[in-house]
């Protein structure tokens, strides 16, 4: 049986290293959006578009909980999970979309 959605929880970062954490049914569309400043808000007002972590869900009630809980982190411990996985702060998004 194959699963109708995921969910991932997301961090993105700016070029100065300001944090953003979101959660979607939709990675690639929601980064293309941040990445375009589609949405007015915090993450155009900072140029917050560079993905530096995510986690994929079955159940979006896990992802809200998860989001929930990694919103309410101290900056420093949302650094370290993103550098358990991404050490050079790469965008993981980069290649995911034509230039």
């Amino acid at each position: 049986m194959s699963r109708d959605r995921v969910y991932h929880v997301y961090i993105l970062a700016s070029w100065t290293r300001r944090l953003y954490v979101g959660m979607t049914n939709d990675l690639e569309e929601r980064v293309r959006e941040h990445k375009q400043k589609s949405q007015p808000g915090f993450t155009a007002r900072y140029n917050i578009d560079r993905l530096m972590y995510f986690e994929e869900f079955e159940y979006v009630n896990d992802a809200i909980e998860r989001e929930k809980e990694i919103k309410k982190w101290r900056r420093e411990k949302k650094i370290e999970l993103i550098e358990e996985v991404n050490p050079g702060w790469e965008d993981l998004s980069d290649d995911w979309y034509a230039r």
